[in-house]
């Protein structure tokens, strides 16, 4: 006789395909492969496993871009979800890694402190560009912005920082090999009480800091998120809206959660994710999806799991959803980027034996991947004395030809904010 906790351990542990909709058939048969708003890689390799990565666009131009960088001696993972626009997040894609491993070449490690200045020098760097062509060329430059989530894995350690809400989510094994969902973000979003408390502790004098529009808790009755590059509008009053309450300090940050996690032996993969996914699928279901399937074109499927719900909800059958056109697709869900990394910890101690190729959502060609920290090091070490430049690096900037419509060209947790 099966007793009670065999059978609450089986009901825990079976697939939820037929409870989040998968659009795959029970023999776990993928699709989306002719669907032209859907580009994606199902597996590659990175510093120590494998990745699945994949992106749908639902925007007329998509605002989401995402980004791997496998390198010889770790991995990065870029996420950014762009708002009122796709300028920020084209640029925090263009640039934040580049910050990131210059950074940490010149200080020869990765750390917290490395990210956080990421961070910082693209938020500089974009803030540069919105001075430049505010007054000139795009007012509404300065009311763009992205939500920024970044992953490095780098010695065994996984750092993870992130504006907004965008999302890591860890899948780590316990007993009877049951997988387990653990959030390694804060969402920075004004549905949470514990966020507008904040925005009201920093900002005692403004009585609207916050408010509820449309059943939608928004800061200064504009925008969910609290914390994202660019949107300097909200930052700087020079370029505040003109029908806006005057402020008198940013009213939304760039400064990230930042979170470091030594990776140990049950810790399989981890879920990389815009808004977009985790609106519409919970941490559980995506990873409870991803440990019970096989790894090829795992992203694809969370990406296609959440589209069937997004149908469901508006009581349309998979195939209908999939007839509506970029645009039109907003109002059933939004762009959606999913990066899974699989860890493999037999590899952890190792290094590719050449580069990986750095990967970009909706870009077809590869380069060898940037990601170099402490080669660089040894090798500028053996370098014969030669006068330094003065040059320094420029910001890749967004050009000003448009892009294509369908390109967007149980362990300690450690937390600062």
């Amino acid at each position: 006789m099966v007793s009670w906790l065999d059978r609450t351990v089986a009901a825990c542990c079976q697939p939820l395909g037929r409870n989040v909709g998968l659009s795959s058939g029970e023999d776990g048969v993928l699709g989306g492969e002719d669907y032209p708003l859907l580009w994606y890689r199902d597996l590659e390799k990175h510093s120590c496993g494998e990745f699945s990565f994949a992106v749908v666009q639902a925007n007329q131009v998509c605002e989401d871009y995402g980004h791997v960088e496998p390198g010889r001696e770790g991995t990065f993972v870029g996420v950014y979800d762009g708002h009122g626009g796709h300028d920020a997040s084209r640029f925090a894609c263009d640039n934040l890694s580049r910050h990131l491993i210059m950074l940490a070449q010149e200080k020869g490690t990765i750390d917290e402190e490395v990210l956080n200045n990421a961070f910082a020098a693209t938020e500089d760097g974009f803030l540069s560009i919105v001075k430049r062509e505010f007054h000139i060329l795009d007012p509404a430059i300065a009311s763009t912005g992205c939500c920024c989530l970044v992953g490095v894995i780098w010695k065994r350690t996984l750092y993870v920082a992130n504006l907004g809400d965008c999302r890591a989510v860890l899948g780590h094994t316990g007993r009877f090999n049951r997988i387990f969902a653990e959030q390694l973000t804060n969402d920075h979003n004004a549905r949470i009480k514990e966020v507008r408390d904040e925005l009201r502790a920093l900002h005692p004098d403004d009585p609207n800091i916050v408010s509820c529009v449309g059943r939608t808790w928004r800061v200064k009755g504009i925008i969910k998120v609290t914390r994202a590059i660019g949107d300097v509008s909200l930052k700087k009053p020079e370029f505040a809206h003109r029908a806006m309450e005057p402020f008198r300090r940013p009213v939304v940050r760039a400064d990230p959660s930042v979170c470091s996690r030594n990776l140990q032996p049950c810790d399989r993969f981890v879920i990389f994710a815009s808004d977009g996914l985790w609106d519409l699928l919970s941490n559980e279901e995506a990873v409870q999806i991803v440990h019970t399937y096989p790894r090829q074109g795992i992203a694809r499927r969370l990406v296609l799991s959440a589209l069937n719900v997004a149908a469901r909800a508006r009581k349309l059958k998979y195939d209908d959803l999939m007839n509506y056109d970029k645009g039109v697709r907003r109002a059933f869900h939004d762009d959606i980027t999913v990066v899974v990394i699989f860890i493999d910890h037999e590899m952890l101690n190792d290094e590719l034996t050449v580069p990986g190729m750095s990967v970009r959502g909706f870009v077809d060609t590869h380069r060898p991947s940037d990601f170099n920290i402490e080669q660089e090091v040894a090798t500028e070490s053996e370098l014969t004395e030669t006068e330094p430049t003065e040059t320094e690096p420029t910001e890749t900037e967004p050009t000003e030809t448009e892009p294509t419509e369908t390109e967007p060209t149980e362990t300690e947790l450690t937390e600062t904010v």
